[in-house]
């Protein structure tokens, strides 16, 4: 108990806040609950380490090969790098132009509008629900093998997740000079063009750099079905078990992406 003295000074008894010790351990009872229930047999996925320990050997054998990078299949890996680098591009570049309507398109504070902000809405949890690898199978069998299904793809993917994250980003930003700009009397349309799009850019510019690099990782690894790109090569070397030219691989995706990653976040401390 803790005890207040008032003006007129009379003592008050205020009882002490609750810790919520036992709330606290009760949500982590019920998580590792959760998780043992999850693994076991017949109930959950049957997780283990059984098949580590009697498949090590195999395993050291191979982590022994990705360790010894094929050097001479560099000059192999160069087009189809070249090309998941273009698809990552053109694919971020077009989704920024479809994104960047649409995500006032979305957001409650630069559409009034309930129907078409809800239908929207809708569509792009449909868009985000479907992986892009998914994408580009059906893609592949629509349009044929090549880099369009992947760019395809990509796009889609790229307009999914830059509409959810700007469309919130302008929800939670200050609604004043919006509607400022209204008690103006600016229509929607000049609003939105004047006030909305300066104060969204750079966070818009952000997620668009954060969408190229997905671009490269995913671009890489779409060629499995087909959909052109680094993922075609992997399939082939895979198909023979040649690790250690798989190693090179991906040891170059890693040095496109840190190289990526790194002009992206000079390119934000100067934009953003």
């Amino acid at each position: 108990m803790k005890q207040i003295l008032t003006a007129d000074g009379r003592v008050l008894q205020v009882p002490a806040p609750p810790r919520g010790r036992l709330r606290t351990v009760l949500v982590w009872l019920a998580v590792v609950a959760i998780t043992v229930v999850t693994m076991l047999p017949h109930v959950g996925i049957g997780f283990g380490l059984s098949a580590i320990a009697q498949h090590w050997r195999n395993g050291a054998s191979k982590i022994v090969e990705l360790l010894a990078p094929d050097w001479a299949f560099f000059p192999r890996t160069v087009d189809p790098l070249v090309q998941t680098l273009q698809m990552a591009v053109i694919a971020t570049a077009i989704g920024a132009l479809v994104s960047l309507p649409l995500s006032l398109w979305a957001a409650r504070a630069t559409n009034p509008h309930r129907l078409g902000r809800g239908a929207l809405r809708v569509l792009l949890n449909i868009v985000r629900a479907v992986p892009e690898l998914l994408y580009a199978a059906v893609l592949v069998a629509m349009v044929g093998v090549g880099a369009l299904p992947g760019i395809i793809a990509l796009v889609l993917f790229d307009v999914g997740i830059i509409v959810k994250l700007v469309s919130e980003q302008i929800e939670a930003g200050d609604p004043g000079p919006l509607e400022a700009a209204v008690a103006a009397g600016g229509t929607q349309l000049q609003v939105n063009r004047s006030v909305a799009v300066p104060e969204m850019l750079p966070g818009f510019l952000n997620q668009t750099l954060y969408v190229l690099e997905l671009n490269v990782r995913a671009s890489a690894v779409l060629g499995l079905v087909g959909a052109g790109g680094l993922g075609l090569l992997i399939d082939a070397v895979r198909s023979y078990y040649r690790y250690d030219q798989l190693s090179l691989i991906i040891l170059e995706i890693l040095v496109v992406v840190v190289v990526i990653d790194t002009a992206s976040a000079a390119i934000r401390r100067r934009l953003v």
